[in-house]
């Protein structure tokens, strides 16, 4: 059993920090430019001087801070007044080696976190002492776990690389640093209420705090989301930012010895560091629009933490990178609360409209700030608070709630986008369409095998479809990921090619990608994102959107030995009417899409794919459907058109 989770655990580092990627980083280190560690110590505002949150006691602060949310935020509390706080079994964390699951752990411990962070506002906002008990319940129930961190993760960072947690090794991953910044800013503002119960409490969550948190990021080079030792093929993903963040956090409410401080803080620049050196100068998101939050997102609140620290001494928000990484979010929004999707990232939900804003605002952009006010605005201005166990991020947005709804709502569909070094194409059109493709490699962060494939929407509503990716389980981060069936290539819109689907890796890649904005064409090669026995000479995919017409679809390829019937594959929520040959009929807003294809060379086929997974049938409904263009002939060379066009 051992050595199976040992070899588990090395399959979820290399996922997570794939030591062969073909670009390079580019050594910006922007942070440790702006900063040597002798300025950092200068600057640091100590003793928790620089937080700008009214005092517990203060209330008429709180009164202002929470303002019309105050009411929301005490009923959210009175519900976990009887909670009854759950224990994670031993059993619970071993379901991830026996079935794959993460949510039997992950479920309880998840349900005490949101219990904690509700009654954690109702306090502040009420200031009566009434929730109290139930907070320091809370608190000690997570002081008596092993390990804050999920059993999913545990194997890629403790020596028996089993999902059980070993006392003697603290980890600290995305959720240990959420409940450790959580638990930080809950000392912060209760610790002297916490003594007039009981002084052991606050006592035993300060030591917590300092053995779990603290010691482990000063004591530990090797949790691979630090990145330390990255090559300049080092895969460095939303995890860099979030946990240095979480980490930064707890650092600047617990530590007061101003060289300790100093030491720490420049550790978490050093990291951050490795996070903007690989990301692309393009500014994308290579996770996708639904990771953005976590990326782009919490690198700004990492940022602006870091900046509020030092009095705004340092500060790289006028930084172009900084710039182009927030505005991604407004770029990649498609309309109605749909954005562009590839890889695992959702398809659903605009982003946080506070984040947004605060982000616009650091980096002056008004494309940012607009489309934050339009978010809040179209979302019939409901669900703004959010009772987040991440503190920092809750309490700016009530901060600046007052701004975001006196701004001018502002969102101006763009219609060519262009990101050159992560190769992602979005063009928009006076028919309604918006379209997105993508070449790269497939070995990105949260990969699917998808070089040069599409999606395309119809007046705010999807068309040709990324299904996304399933509820996490063991076997998405594993040796087995791609044996699920949203992983494969024949289950994006790109074509299974001589019998053989793409690979993954990051041999496996897009070549010669063009984009002429003047044509509104996009294309590359995808041959190489298959194996050597698919035997393709070349094939390339050409994408050229009709200004006041449809999309135009193109494969040209040349084949060195001809084996099996080409596919082509177009995913759709909704179900073609087949049966006029050569062509494809979609209903879509009470009006039909066409997609004709040459009916001498293909013969259609229809899949209709059941979703019982929760995570897809939330955004998809309960059925998608895959249609397969077979060819009729095995041609070594050939000239494939498609058109999608409005009737």
């Amino acid at each position: 059993m051992n050595a199976i989770f040992m070899k588990t655990r090395i399959l979820v580092i290399l996922f997570f920090s794939y030591s062969i990627f073909c670009f390079s980083h580019e050594y910006r280190n922007l942070l440790q430019n702006q900063a040597d560690f002798s300025f950092l110590k200068r600057s640091l505002i100590l003793n928790q001087n620089w937080v700008s949150y009214p005092d517990y006691l203060d209330r008429k602060g709180w009164d202002q801070l929470t303002g019309d949310f105050k009411t929301e935020i005490i009923k959210r509390g009175e519900e976990s007044l009887n909670y009854e706080w759950k224990v994670v079994k031993l059993t619970d964390y071993l379901e991830f080696e026996r079935s794959g699951s993460r949510q039997v752990m992950e479920t309880p411990y998840n349900s005490n976190i949101t219990a904690l962070s509700n009654l954690i506002y109702a306090e502040l906002a009420e200031g009566k002492g009434r929730f109290m008990d139930q907070i320091i319940n809370g608190v000690w129930t997570c002081c008596e776990m092993t390990s804050w961190a999920l059993s999913a993760h545990l194997p890629a960072f403790q020596s028996s690389g089993r999902s059980l947690p070993h006392i003697e090794e603290q980890v600290i991953d995305l959720t240990a640093g959420d409940l450790g910044s959580l638990l930080s800013w809950t000392w912060y503002f209760f610790r002297n209420e916490m003594h007039k119960i009981d002084p052991v409490v606050s006592i035993r969550l300060r030591d917590e705090l300092q053995r779990r948190i603290l010691d482990p990021y000063m004591e530990r080079s090797d949790f691979w989301w630090q990145a330390f030792y990255a090559l300049p093929q080092t895969m460095v993903n939303n995890w860099n930012p979030w946990c240095n963040f979480n980490v930064l956090t707890c650092f600047l409410l617990l530590e007061n010895d101003q060289n300790k401080l100093a030491k720490a803080v420049y550790r978490t620049m050093v990291s951050v560091d490795k996070f903007i050196n690989y990301t692309h100068g393009d500014g994308a998101c290579e996770e996708g629009t639904g990771y953005w939050g976590h990326a782009a997102g919490k690198m700004y609140d990492y940022l602006q933490l870091l900046s509020d620290a030092t009095g705004n001494k340092i500060t790289i928000f006028d930084n172009p990178l900084i710039k182009s990484m927030g505005e991604y979010i407004v770029n990649s929004y498609i309309g109605e609360n749909w954005v562009v999707n590839f890889a695992d990232a959702s398809p659903k939900g605009g982003g946080d409209p506070g984040l947004i804003f605060r982000y616009g605002k650091a980096v002056k952009s008004n494309d940012m700030i607009g489309f934050a006010s339009y978010l809040h605005n179209i979302n019939n201005k409901k669900s703004y608070y959010d009772a987040s166990r991440d503190i920092y991020r809750t309490l700016e947005n009530l901060k600046y709630y007052s701004q975001l709804i006196t701004t001018q709502p502002f969102f101006s569909p763009i219609y060519h986008v262009w990101y050159p070094e992560t190769e992602l194409c979005y063009m928009r059109n006076k028919s309604g369409f918006f379209f997105a493709a993508k070449g790269g490699h497939n070995a990105e962060s949260h990969n699917h095998n998808d070089i040069g494939s599409f999606l395309l929407y119809y007046e705010n509503q999807p068309l040709f479809i990324d299904v996304g990716v399933g509820t996490y389980t063991r076997q998405t981060f594993s040796e087995e990921r791609y044996s699920i069936w949203t992983m494969q290539s024949d289950y994006h819109n790109i074509p299974k090619i001589n019998g053989k689907s793409q690979k993954e890796g990051v041999n496996y890649r897009s070549k010669d990608v063009k984009y002429i904005e003047s044509k509104n064409q996009f294309s590359l090669d995808i041959s190489q994102a298959y194996p050597q026995d698919a035997d393709i000479e070349f094939w390339r995919r050409t994408y050229t959107l009709n200004i006041r017409g449809g999309l135009e679809i193109e494969d040209k390829f040349v084949l060195k030995k001809v084996h099996e019937f080409n596919r082509i594959h177009f995913m759709s929520i909704i179900k073609p009417d087949v049966s006029l040959p050569g062509k494809a009929i979609f209903e879509i807003n009470e009006k039909q899409i066409q997609l004709s294809y040459p009916k001498e060379q293909f013969t259609p086929e229809i899949e209709e794919i059941i979703l019982d997974d929760p995570r897809l049938f939330r955004t998809w409904g309960n059925v998608v459907y895959r249609l397969m263009l077979v060819a009729k002939e095995k041609k070594r060379t050939g000239d494939y058109k498609f058109s999608i066009v409005p009737l």
